[in-house]
């Protein structure tokens, strides 16, 4: 944004970007068997394995976003963890009408988070 502070407005948006990862890790581990099912109805092998990863990748993600430890790394991470979540569980064409709007939004919530992260690192 033009006008802006310094590195003021990309500090926040990576601080607001953080928040979504590391309260998806912390998701993850206290519905980490829930997940686990959704995992394993997407056929996803391992689905044990593969939430636990991706419960890793959220939290420290995040946590690295925020504290500004390797974040481009953490923000690369996160962007290419992104494209196969959003492809598998959120094909909003595979959902009913009743469901379909909200797998949409989720869509398109990640497709922006995607662009968030690869904006330059504060």
């Amino acid at each position: 944004m033009s006008g802006s502070s310094g590195s003021t407005v990309p500090a926040v948006a990576w601080l607001l970007m953080s928040v979504v990862f590391i309260l998806g890790g912390v998701g993850k581990i206290l519905g980490f068997l829930a997940d686990t099912g959704t995992a394993a109805m997407k056929h996803i092998p391992r689905p044990a394995v593969a939430m636990g990863l991706a419960m890793l990748v959220e939290f420290f993600g995040g946590i690295a976003i925020l504290t500004g430890f390797y974040t481009r790394l953490a923000a690369w991470a996160l962007f290419l963890y992104l494209i196969p979540t959003t492809v598998i569980f959120h094909n909003f064409g595979a959902f009913d009408d009743a469901l379909e709007a909200g797998h949409l939004a989720m869509f398109e919530k990640n497709l922006a988070i995607m662009g968030g992260l690869l904006t330059p690192a504060v």
